[in-house]
């Protein structure tokens, strides 16, 4: 924390083939943090926040993440970890979206929204309830976040968050240091900016 306050908290978000890291570099900044993005494996260890953005297709990113040894170091990591979206399917264990084996972080699977009379994918405003962890504080209970996805994890006991979309599924998962979201804070107005700042700040993530 005292790091953080003297501008000093390296946070580093992982480079690959995801679509919204500019976007995410740019929050940061509003919210006073000069990250790094690298996708070398000492600049990722030494960082004492590491950020894992995405926006694109689970079996693509898998090969990028698996050609740079990625998908061995991400889950070693012992420094809190924040999964954005692909990010976040990508922590899971295996996802519908072209038969992709991911990193299991997560003992969960990523399934594809049912066909029906569901728009898929989901885009827009939604709102997370059921908040349970550290990084929604400050929040209220059902703020909206911005969404847009057309893959779905279960509610399970990972889950820290939740939205409904036709059913009940995770808006947010958490294991030990690792944290994802399905929303996009980045893109999710002041509310998701608390995210942000709870994530790098927080004195009590670790709770």
């Amino acid at each position: 924390m005292e790091r953080a306050k003297r501008g000093q908290m390296k946070v580093v978000v992982v480079k690959y083939n995801a679509g919204n890291i500019r976007s995410v570099l740019f929050a940061l900044e509003r919210i006073g943090i000069k990250a790094h993005v690298s996708n070398v494996d000492t600049e990722i260890r030494s960082a004492d926040r590491v950020i894992f953005p995405g926006v694109g297709e689970a079996d693509s990113a898998m090969r990028y993440l698996k050609e740079r040894k990625l998908d061995l170091l991400i889950p070693t990591l012992t420094q809190p970890v924040l999964g954005i979206c692909l990010g976040m399917q990508l922590m899971c264990r295996y996802s519908d979206e072209g038969g992709t084996p991911c990193l299991g972080i997560f003992d969960e699977d990523v399934k594809a929204f049912p066909i029906g009379d569901l728009k898929v994918p989901q885009i827009g405003w939604n709102e997370i309830a059921q908040l349970r962890s550290p990084l929604f504080e400050a929040l209220p209970e059902r703020a909206y976040m911005y969404f847009v996805h057309g893959y779905y994890v279960d509610v399970s006991g990972y889950s820290i968050a939740r939205t409904n979309y036709g059913f009940d599924y995770s808006a947010a998962l958490r294991k030990d240091n690792f944290f994802a979201v399905q929303f996009h804070p980045e893109r999710s107005g002041g509310w998701g900016e608390q995210i942000l700042k709870n994530f790098i700040y927080s004195k009590n993530l670790n709770s």
